[in-house]
């Protein structure tokens, strides 16, 4: 379909009807804003609506302000009616794929990601309550962000005695100059979204291949079937595959696609609930797959439709080889054909054809030169091998990290802490730690705990917060509520450190990561 570019639209959605209907079977989005929304929201032409029709977002964005509508405003909508209205807005006033790039985390649910923004205003005004991305997956007139100025104040009357607030004026400095900044950097129109709109949709059903990595897991190699149903543009999902240590993957669901190419997946994949958070364009697929109950419990996916990409490599697994060394590598892709190739110093011993989707390579590295590779396979290309000769450096991935107490009775799940060692080796110029280095990748390593600081050594943190899995870098934190065995009975909180160790050539390097492991997290919207 052609995507048609309305005008602007706006904050509030669906206020209140305080008796919206039960959804009608194929019941149209227009009908149920008109007939749901109106009350508060005064239709300003065809299909057009205040306040709706002046902001742009993403599909949790605006599933958020249905459900603050909800609880906020007292809406009563059904959910059938709610995924219909979300689905036609994400269509038709959504963002184009260039304006989420840098702020997928929040959708993905990357948790542990620490945000930088350039504007020290933007920061103190904006980012101080919540995610910086959650402003900067929206678009909206300058007109329209003074009204969302105006919602915050009236909405939450306390922002301006808060951190960063009470100490300045607060709401002239918003106004004066958060709102024009806003208004610039994060407009309404854009040329990005017109192109986007007169795009013609492609097709995701069919078979794609898919690779991914999961920290704590490991390598995945999968294939995903898509399958349409009666309804536009949703799908069945059917997910087989193996992870590299030789268990299978397999997972069923559903899944709807936003706005051209945002692709939203349920899936149930051995006895867990698994969300897909994903981008499809042009045949490819990338983002992640996540644990509903614990979304640090994830794999990074990418992903290439079978029947329509070219060919391409999507991964090496593992995409490291140390040179000396004889190992076992798996090519995922599209359209592998021929002997593969490595690089001058690689030879191929012997290469097995799983499918045209999947190769797995014998490799020895006696005499190679150190540095990253690009790989081939007949005309297929696309991925990269870490080749070695020793490990000079590591660095533990996060680096930081918070993890949450949980279960017990309580209405939330635990949230733990996945870590990886990232193994780096000095470039050409044979030193370490300038910008001449490359990784080498996640390599296997030994876990340790301790107490962050003398305060966490005398409470005890490391015995009460949780316990760390020393093969696989995975926190699982303790349970929530008053721990009597504690002093003053307080909760399973701590402060810890997280240690790193890979040996290579004799020499075991460490690095270390803070790990805070703090109370539930009440409040879990869609963007944090």
């Amino acid at each position: 379909m052609n995507r048609l570019l309305l005008k602007p639209l706006v904050l509030g959605l669906l206020a209140a009807s305080a008796a919206a209907s039960h959804a009608d079977v194929g019941r149209s989005a227009e009908d149920i804003i008109n007939s749901t929304c109106v009350a508060c929201h005064t239709q300003e032409g065809e299909k057009q609506w205040s306040r709706i029709s002046h902001q742009r977002k993403t599909p949790e964005g605006w599933l958020m302000t249905i459900g603050r509508m909800q609880t906020m405003h007292g809406l009563q909508i059904s959910d059938e009616d709610r995924r219909t209205v979300v689905k036609y807005l994400a269509d038709r006033q959504g963002l184009a794929p260039s304006e989420t790039e840098g702020y997928r985390y929040v959708l993905e649910r990357r948790l542990n990601t620490r945000e930088s923004f350039d504007s020290q205003v933007f920061t103190e005004t904006c980012a101080r309550c919540h995610s910086g991305a959650r402003v900067m997956l929206q678009r909206r007139d300058t007109d329209e962000w003074e009204h969302l100025a105006h919602f915050h104040l009236g909405q939450y009357p306390s922002a301006e005695y808060q951190m960063l607030a009470r100490d300045r004026d607060w709401f002239d400095i918003v106004r004066q100059q958060m709102v024009p900044e806003l208004g610039q950097q994060l407009p309404l129109a854009s040329e990005a979204w017109t192109r986007w709109m007169a795009t013609p949709a492609g097709s995701v059903s069919g078979q794609w291949s898919v690779a991914g990595h999961m920290p704590g897991k490991g390598d995945l190699v999968a294939t995903m079937m898509v399958r349409t149903t009666d309804m536009s543009d949703q799908y069945e999902v059917e997910l087989s595959g193996r992870w590299a240590d030789g268990s299978e993957l397999n997972g069923t669901g559903t899944a709807t696609l936003y706005s051209g190419y945002e692709w939203r997946a349920n899936l149930k994949m051995d006895g867990l609930s698994m969300r897909q958070v994903l981008q499809v364009r042009d045949g490819q697929l990338e983002g992640r797959m996540f644990n509903r109950q614990d979304e640090t419990m994830g794999a990074d996916l990418v992903g290439a439709r079978i029947d329509q990409a070219k060919p391409q490599i999507l991964a090496v697994q593992p995409a490291y080889l140390k040179v000396g060394s004889r190992t076992e590598l798996t090519l995922v892709g599209t359209g592998l054909t021929g002997t593969p190739t490595f690089g001058k110093g690689v030879r191929v011993i012997s290469s097995e054809w799983v499918s045209s989707q999947e190769m797995r390579v014998v490799v020895e590295a006696k005499a190679a030169q150190p540095g990253v590779r690009a790989v081939t396979a007949g005309k297929a290309g696309g991925a990269t091998l870490a080749v070695y000769s020793q490990i000079d450096r590591v660095q533990i991935v996060p680096d930081y990290a918070v993890a949450r107490i949980g279960a017990n009775g309580s209405s939330t799940d635990k949230l733990s802490a996945r870590f990886e060692a990232q193994a780096l080796s000095a470039g050409a110029d044979g030193k370490s730690g300038t910008a001449d280095d490359f990784v080498i990748g996640m390599l296997p390593a030994t876990w340790s705990v301790a107490p962050f600081d003398e305060v966490a050594k005398e409470d005890n943190d490391v015995g009460f917060s949780g316990q760390l899995d020393p093969n696989t870098g995975v926190f699982i934190t303790a349970d929530a509520g008053p721990n009597p065995e504690r002093r003053m009975m307080t909760n399973n909180a701590g402060h810890l450190i997280v240690t790193g160790a890979l040996t290579d050539n004799d020499q075991t390097h460490t690095a270390d990561a803070e790990l805070i492991v703090t109370v539930q997290r009440w409040n879990n919207p869609p963007i944090p």
